[in-house]
């Protein structure tokens, strides 16, 4: 299993009329989470496109909200891949307040797309091989 986190901070415009987060805005969060995780293994989404050819489209989104998040809040994100992928990707988020209170979880599922064809593929080496020292 690998874990990794992200701080964030809620700005004004990430907020509804109620001053909560606006409820659309978590996948955005989660989104920021997936990138930095991989990024933090020395692993680049951007590269992922432009060098190997691969996309990974967000086939299922799940999110239950258990407390809101507000205006200026510090949010610390927790991304975890759970298992070692093989042609999709599961990721698993927990967001905290300063305070450590559980505000939401959720978990993303994306698939590993062959960008010239557009056709499903299996997960790249490149990734597979940084993921792998976190399943032994």
């Amino acid at each position: 299993m690998y874990v990794a986190e992200t701080k964030l901070r809620v700005r004004y415009a990430e907020t509804d009329q109620m001053g909560y987060v606006y409820y659309g805005n978590y996948a955005t969060y989660y989104e920021i989470g997936r990138v930095e995780a991989l990024r933090r293994l020395g692993f680049s989404y951007r590269a992922l496109e432009e060098e190997v050819g691969v996309m990974m489209p967000v086939l299922e989104l799940h999110v239950q909200y258990k407390a809101p998040a507000f205006y200026d809040d510090e949010l610390r994100l927790q991304v975890i891949i759970p298992e070692l992928p093989q042609s999709r990707m599961r990721f698993e988020y927990k967001l905290y307040n300063a305070d450590e209170r559980l505000l939401n979880e959720g978990y993303t599922t994306l698939a590993f797309v062959n960008k010239s064809s557009g056709r499903p593929c299996r997960v790249p080496e490149e990734l597979k091989k940084v993921l792998l020292p976190y399943f032994k």
